[in-house]
């Protein structure tokens, strides 16, 4: 079970990318008090824990409702994890949430919650690992992704201090590499290869 529960762990990380979303957070709260900061921090990692634990519970009954095989949307799933991995590695994931680098904070804050730590690929990761490894082991390696990511966010001005822009470049492309393995063991699961 703790093998498992490290997997997961490693699995939302990747997919979650939270060192991206601190870079963006940095970037747009740079001249906010910390007060107002903790504040934002929790609209983010609120906004992503309340969708991701309406997925984690409710997710399989979606697919249900829907008429949707799980073996069709591992496949699918693997496909946008396919896709987010390439992004990544190659530099263009968070491209598109640049732009609000310098508008109100508050929607920085929506933005990162969703659909940067809890975007398709982060719903498809728990619908299939839920239906995996249940409901508990996939709901606590949720729970430890998104205290990283807290602290992550709230920490962003000493973190980027500390490693910088390029070397979060490097960690991203790295996730990129890994999102991209799992995205293709997703199709190959799909497909009962």
């Amino acid at each position: 079970m703790f093998g498992e529960l490290i997997k997961l762990v490693v699995l939302f990380f990747v997919i979650i990318d939270p060192l991206m979303s601190a870079g963006l957070f940095f970037s747009a709260t740079q001249n906010i008090k910390n007060n107002e900061k903790l504040r934002l921090v929790l609209i983010s990692v609120g906004v992503a824990a309340i969708l991701s634990a309406l997925f984690l519970f409710f997710g399989t009954s979606v697919l249900d409702t829907l008429q949707i095989n799980l073996t069709d949307f591992e496949i699918a799933g693997g496909i946008i994890l396919t896709l987010l991995g390439i992004q990544m590695t190659i530099g263009r994931a968070g491209k598109e949430s640049e732009k609000y680098t310098h508008e109100n904070a508050r929607a920085i804050a929506s933005i990162i919650g969703t659909p940067l730590l809890t975007g398709p690929a982060t719903i498809t990761t728990i619908i299939i690992s839920t239906s995996t490894y249940g409901i508990l082991l996939t709901g606590l390696a949720l729970l430890i992704v998104f205290l990283i990511t807290f602290l992550l966010l709230y920490f962003s001005t000493k973190i980027n201090k500390l490693v910088g822009p390029n070397i979060t470049k490097v960690i991203t492309t790295l996730l990129g590499l890994i999102t991209l393995v799992y995205g293709v063991a997703y199709i190959k699961l799909g497909l009962g290869l």
